[in-house]
């Protein structure tokens, strides 16, 4: 329109200025003219028709060559708008599946976002998100297939697409494939959040302990977790790591994880208890036998106390003497009562194991003392009152199991 709107005034300007001009030669009784020659032929006309012809005939010309121009131009312009349709559509595609995949409907998701994927401005959402539905229907040969389509748009090292990919694999799992595409990302990007998270998130599926120790720095330098969440995990890895140490039996192995935790996780409580149950389990426990005994002057607790009593020492009455020393702060303790009956009896004191336990059962019947009671009856030929404490025993344990079970029930 405006295109229009300029050639009707610059024509209307032409024709004024052109009629101005005529007025002005008018004055002079001669107006001019105008001879053109050419071979046998010429032409005569006034100048100011001349020049009306000329104008008309400029404007002529420009109206023909624009609109050649326009024909040239044609086919771009219908190309141009045909790929603007498409993309449009595309758009709305991608709108349309990602709404059907929020309402789990994964496979109209997955059909209408591959349909338009080729004409979109964004292939690689269409790409992934159609993974995604394809997974949740259960479709793995179709989910790898747009997932092979969306590494050709993005290449290999793109991360959104890998982290797409691990987290598939990790949510199939397809532990293996989740860790190398993972570990490969991480030698993209080291300091990637996502990654990482997920890295994490790989190794505690698969249990590689190791693996998540080795990445607590990573975690933590670049603030993936908070500073409580890095020393929970801490905690939990170490803990993992001394008891799949105490599997192997390997006292040495257990040793040097101990050695290699920061002091920090060493003093949190139960992570000692930890240590020293691996150290016992794995007949080494003379070699933390102090370090318990340390433990316990400096906190007392209970579960110290049951691993001091299971440390197979080379010199039992040592520590019997050392566990008496406590009767006179604790002597009120059912389960030191119980751990001096049992080094008593690794000692071959029978008499004093028996005034032990007996003393402990008084104070708190346990399962386990009855049980010590009774071989140490039985050792001393005395079988009824051994078979009286064994028959407690059962009956608390039955009852400890039936209150078990009522609070499972309840």
């Amino acid at each position: 329109m405006k295109n229009i709107v300029y050639f009707l005034g610059s024509l209307c300007i032409a024709i004024a200025a052109a009629f101005l001009i005529h007025s002005w030669l008018t004055e002079y009784d001669d107006p001019g003219y105008v001879l053109i020659g050419f071979g046998h032929w010429s032409l005569e006309t006034s100048l100011v028709v001349f020049a009306v012809a000329q104008i008309i005939s400029f404007f002529i010309c420009y109206i023909f060559f624009r609109f050649v121009g326009y024909l040239f131009r044609l086919p771009t312009q219908l190309k141009s708008k045909g790929k603007n349709i498409k993309f449009n559509r595309s758009q709305e595609a991608l709108i349309s599946g990602l709404v059907d995949s929020a309402e789990g409907n994964w496979e109209r998701a997955e059909k209408i976002l591959i349909k338009h994927a080729s004409n979109s401005g964004a292939p690689l959402l269409h790409y992934l998100t159609a993974a995604r539905a394809a997974q949740s229907r259960g479709a793995i040969e179709k989910r790898d297939e747009y997932l092979r389509k969306a590494t050709d748009q993005a290449g290999d090292t793109d991360i959104a697409v890998g982290l797409t990919q691990a987290e598939l694999h990790l949510s199939s799992n397809q532990f293996d494939q989740a860790l190398e595409k993972l570990i490969k990302l991480q030698s993209i990007d080291s300091s990637h959040a996502s990654v990482l998270k997920l890295l994490h998130q790989t190794y505690e599926r698969i249990g590689d302990w190791e693996g998540v120790r080795n990445l607590i720095p990573a975690l933590h330098k670049n603030k993936v977790l908070m500073e409580a969440e890095v020393k929970l995990l801490e905690s939990e890895t170490f803990s993992r790591l001394l008891k799949q140490a105490a599997e192997t039996g390997d006292s040495e192995k257990i040793q040097a994880i101990w050695s290699d935790m920061p002091e920090h996780i060493q003093s949190v409580q139960g992570i000692s208890t930890i240590y020293y149950a691996a150290m016992i389990e794995v007949n080494a426990g003379d070699k933390i036998e102090v370090d318990i005994v340390q433990s316990i002057l400096k906190n007392w607790d209970d579960t110290l106390l049951v691993l001091y009593g299971n440390v197979q020492t080379k010199d039992f009455p040592k520590q019997l003497q050392v566990a008496e020393q406590w009767l006179s702060i604790h002597s009120g303790s059912a389960v030191l009562l119980r751990v001096l009956g049992k080094i008593s009896v690794k000692c071959q004191q029978m008499e004093k194991a028996e005034q032990y336990l007996t003393k402990s059962v008084g104070i708190e019947p346990t399962v386990a003392a009855y049980q010590l009671l009774g071989d140490v009856l039985v050792t001393k030929g005395d079988k009824d009152k051994a078979s009286d404490s064994f028959r407690k025993g059962l009956e608390l344990a039955s009852s400890e199991v039936v209150n078990r079970v009522e609070g499972i029930v309840g």
